[in-house]
């Protein structure tokens, strides 16, 4: 039910039942493991600050850091589909916050959420929606789009706004650390950062309350999970470019990050993945855990 926390076993095959929706039930797909074992090496890089507000979203809500290039370790070994392996990062500029129901009221006009509250995270939101709000941010901005909505690729080399890679959200996310939470080995601290099933209430929050992560991004970990542009794949990392990866060309689901408010503290680690069909969170489903965070390039120098 909406609101109740996920069972352990329900979770690993991203099964989240609501009344009414049985059919749909069997179109999930689980996320297959396989056990790997390699070891990790430092994670180097430094942010920037904290850029100004976009014309389309001019609030404070809107905020995004600039991320400087750099490398680090990607990945967890304790992970049977995140063999740690080390990636090379060009910058970018990453939402300070969760994109907030407000700022997807505003451009989208309308609002999916199932829990309503103007600077809460903007929740039930499909993967295709998140891509068609960063279009309308470009657009507005006077940025090129970097999406084409019938194909749904990416062009990489736009002005505008997208869903940032896996890479790049890890990256970010780990904030220079090599520890399976941005703040240490131990998930003792995790309230401090993030809202998640121990402390949310059940339900997600407003967003910027938490503190941010050492580079100044808040709600990284912990409130909604957040949608990235890659497809998932279990073996993925074994193959991927160790410079600037984009994931797969194809697949059936969408890679999110950093955990929710109805799930423990495990999955707010910066290596966890989790994945989902990209067309599913809806009203039916209950899928009131999926948001996201824009990214985009980072001006030229």
């Amino acid at each position: 039910m909406p609101g109740s926390p996920v069972p352990t076993e329900m979770r690993k095959q991203n099964i989240l039942p609501a009344p009414g929706c049985f059919l749909a039930l069997l179109m999930l797909a689980g996320c297959e493991r396989k056990h790997q074992d390699d070891s990790a090496k430092p994670a180097v890089g430094t942010p920037n600050v904290a850029m100004a507000a976009s014309p389309s979203t001019a609030n404070a809500a809107s905020e995004m850091v600039q991320i400087l290039p750099g490398r680090f370790v990607m990945g967890e070994k304790s992970e049977v589909d995140a063999t740690p392996h080390e990636v090379t990062i060009s910058g970018f500029l990453m939402d300070k916050y969760l994109v907030s129901q407000e700022q997807y009221q505003k451009l989208m006009g309308s609002n999916p959420s199932r829990w309503k509250g103007d600077k809460n995270p903007v929740e039930q939101v499909r993967w295709s929606d998140a891509v068609r709000f960063c279009n309308k941010r470009s657009e507005l901005d006077k940025l090129q789009p970097c999406y084409d909505l019938q194909s749904w690729s990416c062009n990489f080399d736009a002005s505008g706004y997208r869903l940032p890679t896996e890479a790049e959200w890890e990256y970010a996310c780990r904030a220079g650390s090599t520890t399976p939470y941005f703040f240490g080995d131990s998930p003792a601290r995790l309230g401090d950062y993030a809202w998640f099933a121990k402390n949310a209430g059940g339900h997600p929050r407003p967003v910027g309350q938490k503190q941010p992560n050492p580079w100044g991004l808040y709600d990284i970990c912990g409130n909604v999970w957040e949608w990235c542009n890659d497809f998932y794949k279990v073996d993925y990392y074994q193959q991927a470019a160790r410079e600037n990866p984009r994931g797969p060309t194809a697949g059936e689901n969408k890679v999110l990050r950093g955990g929710a408010w109805r799930f423990n503290a495990e999955s707010c680690r910066s290596g966890y993945r989790y994945n989902e069909n990209p067309g599913y969170a809806d009203v039916c489903f209950g899928y009131d855990i999926y948001g996201f965070r824009c990214v985009r390039k980072a001006p030229a120098q």
